[in-house]
């Protein structure tokens, strides 16, 4: 019985830090042009929903930090971006929860 116990226990353990993972990105934008959009979706969404920027934008050479967190625990995500320029950057299956910033040139 104790066994089973420390098995439930062990399983517990392994599945909560998935939704407890750290999503927030930085965004780099390493390009000559101000990034006027971004958008960033988990895998399963079909749209790309909201804007993250808002009303603000992201100038060149300089980078913001997003919570990319949208509660589904979902740690791949897509990610668009769009420049003044007319210029659009995407990026498919983008995992969050391991890599901390997204450079784009």
């Amino acid at each position: 019985m104790r066994f089973l116990w420390a098995v439930l226990i062990i399983l517990a353990a392994s599945f909560g830090p998935a939704t407890a993972q750290n999503r927030v990105v930085t965004i780099i934008n390493d390009t000559n042009v101000t990034m006027t959009h971004f958008y960033a979706t988990n895998r399963d969404q079909t749209d790309w929903g909201r804007d993250w920027f808002g009303n603000q934008v992201l100038g060149a050479g300089y980078n913001v930090n997003l919570n990319i967190d949208d509660g589904t625990g979902y740690c791949i995500y897509d990610f668009r971006a769009l420049f003044a320029d007319g210029d659009e950057v995407t990026r498919y299956g983008f995992n969050v929860c391991e890599l901390g910033s997204w450079r784009v040139y």
